[in-house]
């Protein structure tokens, strides 16, 4: 795995907090929660897909294109509840119920389960290959 610089790292692990502190506001229904939440998404997704693996290992390419998913997904989850806090004027109320409401913590939550997943079996992966 292609290791990040200093200034990547501190990105990276500023992004991810940003992160936990909006989602923790969006659970509290707080307004800032989508201006915290949303750039968070966007440092932690951008530093973890420059992270590349090059390698010939077939099972490590597999657990980074999940990862690229769940980078994604993070990115939804900001769209999600940005829409979860100012309701689009198109949009009929049963219709935003039904398809916005709250769902941004359904797919956050399948985002954290794929990171939490991926990032340990690719480290299983690295420690074996290295062996």
């Amino acid at each position: 795995m292609k290791q990040l610089s200093k200034t990547q790292t501190a990105v990276f692990v500023i992004g991810g907090l940003l992160m936990v502190i909006g989602a923790a506001m969006g659970l509290l229904r707080m307004e800032a929660a989508v201006w915290t939440f949303a750039p968070g998404a966007v440092m932690y997704a951008a530093m973890q897909m420059l992270q590349r693996y090059d390698g010939p290992n077939v099972v490590i390419r597999r657990l980074r294109r999940i990862m690229v998913l769940s980078d994604v997904l993070l990115l939804v989850c900001a769209a999600l509840m940005y829409l979860a806090r100012y309701k689009p004027e198109w949009m009929s109320q049963i219709d935003y119920v039904q398809y916005i409401g709250n769902n941004w913590v359904v797919v956050l939550l399948i985002a954290a389960v794929m990171q939490l997943y991926t990032v340990h079996r690719i480290n299983q992966e690295l420690e074996k290959d290295a062996r």
